[in-house]
């Protein structure tokens, strides 16, 4: 049986990995370790305005459980939190409140937008008072439709944030 190698920089010989390190070993990228740790510890932040909050109080039920997918540590501080989870209908005055908040999350920061007031105005669209969706004065990375979301289409979003930040190029990034 041929001994493995690992591929080597340019103009150098291959190197050649040890018998007995050859079932112990995981080669992998930094990057790809860094964005596995951030995407299973995302610690939401929820601003929770209306009856969607209701939802998202019910994913931390024992039915559905938040906690496997490791978001169940909830900050109610921004400075500790990275995932802004904005559940219920936005007004003009709280805009500014909510981009307040939004500046203050640590970085690397996301946005959910949870139920159909907080993505596009919902029932209340067009009013003098409702921002028709979050997303004219604050960058949102998922949006979660329904009215209210289901606590499951919650999860599923809190996945497919799972899913972004593991492609993200975070080590060695271009600022």
């Amino acid at each position: 049986m041929a001994t493995p190698t690992l591929r080597a920089p340019y103009g150098e010989s291959p190197i050649e990995i040890p018998q007995e390190l050859e079932q112990n070993v995981v080669i992998t990228s930094l990057n790809a370790v860094v964005n596995w740790a951030r995407g299973n510890s995302i610690w939401p932040f929820p601003l929770g305005t209306a009856c969607c909050a209701i939802e998202f109080m019910a994913v931390g039920a024992s039915r559905f459980d938040i906690s496997r997918f490791g978001a169940e540590v909830v900050r109610f501080s921004p400075r500790q939190a990275d995932l802004m989870l904005v559940a219920g209908t936005v007004t003009t005055k709280m805009a500014p409140v909510v981009r307040r908040i939004y500046d203050q999350l640590a970085e690397p920061k996301y946005v959910i937008a949870m139920g159909v007031c907080t993505i596009s105005g919902g029932p209340f669209q067009g009013s003098y008072s409702t921002v028709p969706g979050i997303d004219n004065f604050v960058p949102v990375d998922i949006h979660v439709p329904g009215c209210p979301p289901r606590p499951d289409a919650l999860l599923y979003g809190i996945m497919r944030l799972q899913e972004k930040i593991k492609h993200q190029q975070t080590i060695g990034a271009a600022r």
